[in-house]
């Protein structure tokens, strides 16, 4: 198969690419011609090219480099573009803004690698390939998740995988904020979640159930200040954060910061310091609703995203089947037993959210027992998320064996220790399954998006590591949808040079013992409050 031109190994793959003969070359004088409602983009390719390349590109009336607004293009739908590139001038069409964003990202990619470096780069020729291009994507959900909960990163370093989220044209960044080993949500009602369930005394060292642990102290959480402007910097870069705060499990942060909460008042917990499936849960009583309730009316003052995930996996039920007022709460409700608590506990908070005019997300396997609401984030097995689809829920693929990037990328000696799981390669990324289960259901199965839960994972590095090159197959499976393994993988071969430029490490490790991450002290991952500049280690 004949390799690409480097300049149009673009990932993901554009719909429609025909390649021209010349070039338009961007220097000095190149001018931008912006019509109305076209500013944001314009700005945002500024902002993209300025560190390498140097290049003002102000605005002029008669700019040979035209960013245009068409609300007449509907066939391109909300994040469709046409882009044509001739060695006279460029043109750079959509219907909507996030359009233009996408556009303006496959500009991006389509100059040399170089452009993307954070650094002036000197005597290199920015120029665009002749081309034209019409590109829609395939599905409206391309997210990835990241687990800030268990190992914190400070801001500047979520921008920057902001940044990388938006390169490959994904469009949500879910932030999961809170578990049981610490709570990263600032609820000015309710302080101590951060003021006590930011921090916990040390870190399991190994798998769940191990007896090791590395007496460090870890903690940090966020402002709202800081929070807002992360929203802000991703919706600039057409990104909507989708903000989680987990219930009725995975909440030993929240029980250790107000034990009120527990199905055991006087009892007294610390922040979890194991990892796993913890066995505490939520109380079901009404103070407990409210108490949520307000976290999720603080949340969504923060996160303006339509979507706001509750969490809803990993729920034992014992302590329900225990406690007197458990019980006595699932028989006012007419439930079978305390097991029906948990999507009963879930419908509740739910409600809450609908009436806010949000839609609720929850890990999920088939809905069963959901109201319809609910989007279903179905990570167990696709036959799930088909069924959840059937039934009349949104589906949002998280399939385990396809998109948990905390797995391990190879079986070689050299990964590093990672979560316990079936390897998730490459090609397992790039097959994942989004067949909708009927022609009539393709509607509500929104998309899919990656996970990287981070038991294991303490540094910008390794994020970056475990989720590089996977995150690429994953753009393009979700933007296009329709290439082929051998097609993609020579689109990357190329395409490498950008993640090299961006010094995102993507490559097998070699032969040996298991590349490692240290986690030395000034590492912005240490730093309490995430006030830090990222900084990247010294290779």
């Amino acid at each position: 198969m004949d390799l690409p031109r480097p300049e149009l190994a673009l990932v993901p793959r554009p719909r429609r690419l025909s390649a021209r003969s010349g070039r338009f070359r961007l220097d000095r004088t190149t001018r931008l011609r912006v019509t109305p409602g076209a500013g944001p983009a314009a700005v945002l390719l500024r902002t993209l090219l300025a560190p390498a390349t140097g290049l003002p590109l102000d605005s002029a009336a008669d700019g040979a480099f035209v960013l245009a607004l068409d609300p007449a293009l509907t066939g391109l739908g909300d994040e469709g573009y046409g882009l044509t590139v001739s060695p006279q001038g460029v043109l750079l069409r959509a219907a909507r803004p996030a359009g233009l964003l996408r556009g303006v990202q496959t500009v991006r990619q389509l100059l040399p690698y170089e452009a993307l470096s954070g650094q002036p780069v000197r005597g290199v020729p920015w120029e665009l390939p002749a081309v034209e291009i019409t590109d829609v994507p395939r599905h409206a959900w391309r997210g990835s998740m990241l687990d800030v909960a268990r190992h914190f990163q400070p801001v500047s370093y979520l921008q920057r995988y902001v940044d990388l989220l938006a390169l490959h044209k994904l469009n949500v960044f879910h932030l999961h904020l809170t578990d049981d080993q610490g709570w990263r949500m600032p609820v000015a009602a309710h302080p101590r979640l951060t003021e006590v369930g930011g921090r916990r005394a040390e870190s399991m060292v190994g798998p769940a159930g191990s007896d090791r642990f590395d007496g460090v102290p870890h903690g940090g959480s966020y402002t709202r200040a800081e929070l807002r402007g992360l929203v802000a910097y991703a919706a600039e870069r057409g990104v909507s954060v989708l903000p989680e705060t987990g219930v009725p499990g995975h909440v030993r942060a929240a029980l250790a910061a107000y034990p009120e909460l527990g199905t055991d008042p006087a009892r007294r917990l610390d922040v979890w310091t194991h990892w796993g499936v913890c066995e505490n849960v939520l109380g079901t009583g009404e103070n407990v609703l409210d108490f949520f309730r307000t976290v999720l009316d603080e949340v969504m003052d923060v996160f303006p995203s339509p979507y706001v995930h509750i969490g809803g996996d990993e729920v034992p039920t014992t302590e329900w089947e225990l406690s007197p007022a458990a019980r006595a709460r699932a028989a006012r409700e007419g439930l079978a037993g305390p097991r029906a608590l948990h999507p009963w506990f879930i419908a509740r908070l739910a409600e809450h959210l609908v009436r806010a005019g949000r839609r609720p997300v929850v890990w999920a396997e088939s809905g069963v027992a959901l109201p319809l609401d609910c989007t279903v984030m179905s990570w167990r097995d696709p036959a799930h998320a088909r069924a959840a689809a059937l039934r009349g829920h949104q589906v949002v693929h998280a399939d385990h064996r396809a998109t948990y990037f905390d797995y391990p990328r190879g079986a070689g000696p050299g990964e590093p220790p990672a979560q316990p799981g079936v390897v998730v390669d490459l090609r397992a990324v790039h097959e994942v399954d989004l067949a909708p289960p009927t022609p009539q259901a393709a509607s509500r199965v929104l998309g899919a998006q990656g996970q990287l839960w981070t038991e294991f994972v303490r540094t910008p590095e390794h994020i970056e590591y475990l989720t590089f090159p996977r995150l690429c197959a994953l753009a393009e499976r979700v933007w296009d949808g329709t290439s082929g393994w051998r097609d993609f993988t020579a689109r990357l071969a190329g395409h490498r040079a950008r993640l090299d430029a961006l010094d995102v490490p993507h490559a097998a490790p070699p032969p040996g013992p298991p590349v490692s991450f240290p986690h030395t002290p000034h590492h912005p991952s240490t730093l309490p409050l995430g006030r830090e500049s990222y900084r990247k280690d010294p290779a």
